[in-house]
């Protein structure tokens, strides 16, 4: 069964670090794209960061630049998100995301163009 795996999402208080994880299965990763989006209640799915089949990253989120990596293990068929530095306002469900048909090429930026989506994790920076 082809699926996507988040975890790593946590209680951390203003100024923490997380790393979130995103693992595949039943297909290999290191051909697509794959991406991490946010959601809070009531506002709509926003692309955090992707990275492509070449490792090239690439951050929509203009805050997040300077205190986040994305990277891949493909020996590991996963994507990870380290974030450092974390604001209440990263307070959201993280959800990783790809598209084992057609997911080649310069990452994107909508949800529309991913159609395998993990079950999120929870991320909450409060003190």
């Amino acid at each position: 069964q082809v699926q996507l795996a988040e975890s790593g999402g946590d209680l951390v208080q203003p100024g923490g670090s997380l790393r979130l994880s995103c693992a595949a299965s039943g297909f290999n990763l290191d051909s697509y794209y794959v991406a991490w989006f946010r959601q809070v209640p009531g506002k709509e799915r926003e692309a955090v960061s992707c990275i492509d089949s070449k490792h090239s990253s690439t951050f929509f989120i203009e805050s997040m630049k300077g205190r986040a990596t994305i990277s891949r293990d493909n020996a590991k068929n996963t994507v990870y998100l380290q974030m450092n530095n974390l604001k209440p306002e990263d307070t959201a469900i993280y959800y990783c995301a790809s598209d084992p048909i057609l997911g080649i090429g310069p990452c994107r930026s909508s949800p529309v163009d991913y159609d395998l989506w993990g079950q999120g994790t929870q991320v909450t920076v409060s003190s």
